[in-house]
C-alpha cells in the first residue's frame, strides 16, 4: 500500500527518478523505513490497511550511528544506485527538524483508491493522540504542496521551507501538543 501511495511522491521521484525503477524499489525501501521506525517509535494503520503512518519518538528523529551501521546493508540493497540521493534527502531532513522534543511523523501514506475518504487523517490522528497525551509537539515535512491544506486541517503549521539538491522543495510543519481542554473546544 505504501509503495503505491508514494509512487508519484516528489521525494521518492527525486531518489528514484526512473518510474519503473521506483515502482520496483519502493516496496523494499519503505519496508526498511518501517522496520527502522517501529522500534524507534510507533506505526499506525487503519483496520483494512487503507492508510498507515510511521512515527519516530522524541529524541529518535534521526538514526543513531549504531542504527546506521545495523541498517547499512538493507539501505544499500534497496537503494542501490540511488543511495547517494537518499542520503542527501535524509541529511536535509535531519537538518530541518525542530530543536525541541517532538514526535516525528516520518511516513504518512494512503492507498490511491482510498484517498480523500478520511483514512489518512485517521492514521495521523492516532499518532497525534499519542503526542497530545505526552504533551509533546508533532513534526513532519512534505515535498507535496497539495498536502499542506491536509496537514493544516490537522493542526500543523508551516514553519519554513527548504530545498534539496537543485529544486526539490520541502515544507517543515509543526503542531503543538493539544491539551485535553483544547481538544474539547
Amino acid at each position: 500500500m505504501l509503495a503505491a501511495a508514494f509512487q508519484d511522491d516528489p521525494v521518492m521521484a527525486y531518489i528514484f527518478p526512473d518510474p519503473v525503477v521506483r515502482r520496483a524499489r519502493l516496496p523494499g525501501f519503505l519496508s526498511v523505513i518501517f522496520n527502522s521506525d517501529l522500534p524507534a517509535g510507533a506505526c499506525f494503520m487503519t483496520a483494512q490497511g487503507e492508510a498507515a503512518t510511521t512515527w519516530r519518538a522524541p529524541g529518535r528523529g534521526h538514526l543513531s550511528f549504531r542504527e546506521m551501521l545495523q541498517q547499512a546493508w538493507p539501505w544499500i540493497a534497496t537503494s542501490r544506485t540511488a543511495l547517494a540521493r537518499a542520503l542527501i534527502v535524509s541529511a536535509a531532513s535531519d537538518a530541518n527538524h525542530p530543536k525541541g522534543p517532538h514526535w516525528y511523523l516520518h511516513i504518512a501514506g494512503c492507498a490511491p483508491q482510498a484517498q480523500g475518504k478520511g483514512f489518512g487523517g485517521a492514521a495521523i490522528r492516532a499518532g497525534l493522540a499519542r503526542s497530545d497525551a505526552a504533551g509533546i509537539a508533532a513534526y513532519l515535512e512534505t515535498a507535496n504542496e497539495a498536502n499542506l491544506p491536509v496537514y493544516s486541517a490537522l493542526g500543523f503549521r508551516v514553519t519554513h521551507d527548504w530545498t534539496v539538491g537543485s529544486g526539490l522543495r520541502c515544507w517543515s510543519m509543526l503542531r503543538n501538543a493539544r491539551t485535553s481542554s483544547a481538544l474539547t473546544t
